[in-house]
């Protein structure tokens, strides 16, 4: 008998590269899980000395079965939507939806958009029930959260609708640009989303928040007046000073800069303004201040629109493979446009190949925090800074034992004890 010969094609290598990418980040992503639980655990019985005179034991007990609770849910939705992209690709979900459109639309544009929020009012509804579970059922039983079923269901309706008024013209003006602009369309589509990025960048504050919250101009005379001051000495403008209704949907609390240019709003949680006093809001504002002073607003968008080039570049590249479409168990469209599937089967891909990227961007981002902290550091007081950081620490639930290993994974902001210890280092040099 003649042993027959095994050719490994290029559609082969695309679904075995496909299958240990997806198989090592389930993985990887099960193994971090398991360590931050193991972790959080083994420490729930002893606040941290550094912490022992600020934080109470249970508190520090609150903040461990917090975290365990969301990150046991968390490895079941890791292995459900691990089986939801199986399904879409190797198995034929994809493949199955396209053929189904295909017969109802044929081929053309109406029937790549219609494929595309197809996919996303599916895998929407897909994960609706793990979205409920966690608002109603953990962030409820450690009483965060805030909302009701009516006014989650209003805000489910609003951003759907807010979804289709936006999302279906920029799909289908993407869509079209691949098919129209030629080989170098990769190029041109990455130009009209990052000019679609800096537009909801500007209309996002004053157009589309106030849909969802209610922002009213900040009352407080003494934190106004510490805000203007310390906005001033930094050299910094914003279009004014704005409280939001966080509290009606959640207990957590925060504050943020949102806009671009003219536009930008210093906007604060009314959760946050309850708990802080207001030397320690002052402080949270200075750290904000920080991240502009050190430009890594900017760095951010820079850095985002050199990765979406590299990654429409990559696209366009794949897109007029064929072994791309079947290693990924969808068979190409013969007559008509492929573009909705070399998106679709694009997105599903990436986060299975970015997991392994991750620590690059944490790190980063923790070490973009640390500048913020030392920046609010030299304008503040470091004890208002540290107590508002402890405070939040608490009010949100957050552990003060994380895994370490789990930290360089995920974690975009440092932990309480690094951070802090950090900020003392600094004050004492």
């Amino acid at each position: 008998m003649t042993p027959t010969s095994f050719e490994l094609t290029p559609s082969l290598a695309t679904t075995l590269i496909f299958a240990v990418a997806l198989l090592a980040s389930h993985l990887l992503k099960f193994w971090l899980a398991s360590r931050q639980i193991r972790h959080v655990a083994r420490h729930r019985d002893a606040v941290p000395p550094a912490f022992a005179s600020q934080i109470t034991l249970a508190a520090h007990q609150k903040a461990a079965d917090y975290t365990i609770t969301k990150t046991r849910f968390g490895l079941l939705e890791l292995s459900w939507s691990t089986a939801v992209t199986l399904v879409w690709t190797l198995l034929g979900g994809l493949h199955w939806l396209n053929l189904t459109l295909l017969d109802w639309l044929g081929a053309g544009l109406v029937q790549q958009v219609a494929l595309l929020m197809a996919f996303i009012v599916i895998n929407g509804l897909i994960d609706l029930p793990f979205t409920l579970y966690q608002t109603f059922r953990i962030e409820q039983r450690f009483g965060f959260n805030k909302t009701t079923f009516k006014l989650w269901l209003q805000d489910t309706v609003k951003s759907s609708l807010l979804g289709l008024a936006i999302g279906v013209p920029l799909i289908a003006l993407v869509l079209w640009m691949m098919g129209a602009t030629g080989p170098m369309w990769w190029l041109w589509t990455w130009g009209v989303w990052m000019g679609f990025n800096l537009l909801m960048l500007l209309i996002y504050p004053t157009w589309i928040a106030p849909i969802f919250n209610k922002f009213e101009p900040l009352q407080n005379p003494d934190i106004a007046q510490r805000a203007a001051a310390l906005m001033q000495r930094s050299g910094f403008t914003s279009k004014g000073f704005f409280v939001m209704d966080g509290s009606r949907r959640s207990a957590h609390a925060n504050a943020y800069f949102t806009g671009l240019g003219a536009s930008k709003r210093v906007v604060f949680y009314d959760t946050l303004l309850s708990q802080l006093s207001p030397s320690e809001v002052e402080a949270v504002l200075a750290h904000e201040l920080g991240h502009f002073k050190h430009r890594h607003i900017s760095k951010r968008i820079v850095s985002m629109f050199a990765l979406s080039l590299l990654g429409f570049a990559l696209l366009g590249y794949l897109s007029s493979q064929a072994w791309f479409y079947t290693g990924l168990g969808v068979a190409p469209n013969i007559v008509g446009p492929n573009n909705a599937l070399a998106l679709l089967l694009f997105m599903v891909v990436l986060p299975f190949f970015g997991a392994f990227t991750g620590p690059v961007f944490a790190r980063i981002s923790r070490k973009h925090e640390f500048e913020a902290d030392a920046y609010a550091v030299s304008q503040t007081n470091q004890n208002d800074l540290g107590n508002a950081l402890l405070k939040l620490y608490q009010d949100n639930a957050s552990t003060l034992t994380p895994d370490p290993v789990f930290v360089q994974f995920y974690y975009s902001h440092p932990p309480a004890l690094e951070r802090l210890g950090r900020m003392r280092h600094k004050a004492l040099v």
